[in-house]
């Protein structure tokens, strides 16, 4: 299990971004060293933890009063429900989790989802800006199954994306060696010889002349900002992506200048050798640059382009 989730466990009455810091500040060592929330925590290990910030025990969560509005709003991302996870149809513009600046986030918001059950647990992560299928797992035992697809890859991620010009290649793969940097402008991911792999599978379903394109994209692994900083590198940057694409990242006329980033659909291995797959409707900003371009959304561009 990642630290982050594993403390998070144990310490429900702490807000997210209060244990997100604990751990930033390097107060969390694991084996002596200096832990990241990343960090996937074993059997044998030792974790040095600072003094608790609350004496509360931890046997049970404690329940977030949420807003009626904030209840309509995750209400209303829900695609799909079962008796062990819920998947949702994130909105662009909402952080999965709390941090400096994000008071309002989704995981501020699962115990609208809670009912008689556990409070839904996070097991992957979307970007801020980027939006479409998230998958909560209802229970412990469904968190640990796909935490565990997530980390051994046997899910297949299908992203959208409208990029300013058309690659080169119409279909092809992308890899890159990336890593986080620090630098005025906040973090980055960089390419870096000395960073962690990645690899992109992509293919081009339509394009407008040579401004724009629609880009469908098979992650194979899952780095921060993968897909933007691929897009970029082979000078096709994500409309709406100033972060890595710059002043050219935007498209004159009335393609709005939000990410178009979309986690179109997911394939997720499931307990008794089942598999569902689940696909999300574009959000509204995307659906009219589509309509504008003159995509159809409900053409066949989903796995099946990768075969």
């Amino acid at each position: 299990m990642r630290l982050d989730r594993w403390l998070k466990t144990r310490l429900p009455g702490l807000p997210y971004g209060q244990l997100a810091k604990i751990i930033r500040t390097g107060q969390v060592r694991i084996d002596g060293h200096r832990a990241k929330a990343s960090d996937r925590i074993a059997e044998g290990q030792t974790l040095r933890l600072p003094p608790a910030p609350s004496s509360r025990p931890a046997r049970k969560f404690e329940r977030v009063i949420v807003s009626e509005a904030d209840q309509d709003l995750i209400s209303s991302m829900i695609l799909m429900e079962t008796d062990d996870i819920i998947v949702l149809n994130k909105i662009p513009g909402l952080p999965v989790q709390g941090g400096s600046g994000s008071p309002r986030h989704l995981d501020g918001m699962l115990d609208a989802l809670t009912g008689d059950g556990e409070r839904p647990r996070l097991v992957h992560r979307l970007d801020k800006d980027t939006s479409g299928v998230l998958v909560l797992a209802k229970n412990r035992k469904m968190a640990q199954v796909l935490t565990s697809a997530f980390a051994e890859r046997a899910t297949q991620k299908l992203y959208w994306a409208l990029t300013v010009g058309v690659p080169e290649v119409m279909r092809g793969q992308i890899r890159l060696k990336m890593m986080k940097r620090s630098g005025k402008s906040g973090e980055k991911m960089e390419v870096c010889k000395d960073g962690k792999k990645s690899e992109t599978f992509y293919t081009v379903i339509d394009k407008a002349a040579r401004a724009t394109a629609w880009v469908a994209l098979m992650p194979t692994t899952g780095r921060t900002h993968q897909l933007r900083l691929h897009l970029a590198d082979i000078g096709t940057p994500v409309v709406g992506d100033g972060k890595y694409g710059g002043k050219g990242a935007y498209l004159t006329g009335t393609i709005s200048k939000k990410l178009h980033l979309h986690a179109r659909a997911l394939r997720l291995p499931l307990p008794n050798d089942k598999m569902i797959e689940v696909e999300a409707p574009l959000p509204r900003h995307m659906a009219e640059s589509w309509a504008s371009l003159g995509f159809e959304e409900s053409a066949s561009a989903g796995f099946e382009v990768f075969n």
